[in-house]
């Protein structure tokens, strides 16, 4: 197991403005500093804004939990990120998501059986992270199933979730001891 790259901080050894995030972060729906947020305490003026945004994306998103959540497990598997895949789709299987529609983003392949919800978030999530672009069917497409705050609000999941994987992956934040990572390497194309 490798250690993270950003020690441990705790009211000790936390400057005034550390402090001040860590506590906003900690009072909020997620009790803790577990994942990306040690490591974003380094900048605690964005680590402030950056949960802010998270809260809304993770809490209050007008995309149904079960959907947020296959969103989040494709960022994640586009990144590789370990911790990111390893909580989440924990919440996503309490959120209601088919297992084997997360085996099936594990592996890298398109899941077979999906509802059409989910064909709707797989298509603009896969889309949008491996092309850049949308296309006009894929667009219309979500519009028509979330409507244009869906549309956005998607597009923040995607955003956030990669700036939680890239911390997470350069900060080499651990699994749980004795959890084996969830991702296997993806071959290139």
């Amino acid at each position: 197991m490798t250690a993270p790259r950003f020690s441990p901080l705790n009211a000790g050894n936390m400057t005034p403005e550390q402090k001040r995030a860590a506590d906003a972060i900690q009072s909020g729906p997620r009790g803790g500093l577990r994942g990306p947020f040690n490591a974003l305490l380094r900048s605690p003026d964005l680590a402030d804004r950056v949960q802010k945004v998270g809260e809304y994306i993770r809490f209050r998103s007008s995309i149904p939990e079960r959907l947020n959540e296959l969103a989040i497990l494709i960022v994640a598997r586009k990144w590789t990120a370990q911790f990111e895949w390893y909580a989440h789709h924990q919440f996503a299987m309490k959120a209601g998501l088919d297992p084997a529609i997360t085996a099936a983003i594990a592996e890298g392949r398109r899941p077979e059986a999906m509802r059409d919800d989910e064909k709707v978030v797989y298509d603009f999530c896969t889309e949008l992270l491996e092309t850049t672009q949308l296309t006009d069917a894929t667009f219309a497409a979500t519009v028509k199933g979330f409507g244009e705050q869906g549309v956005i609000d998607l597009i923040g999941a995607l955003g956030y979730y990669s700036m939680v994987s890239m911390i997470l992956n350069t900060d080499r934040y651990p699994l749980p001891e004795g959890v084996p990572p969830p991702l296997k390497a993806l071959r290139k194309a």
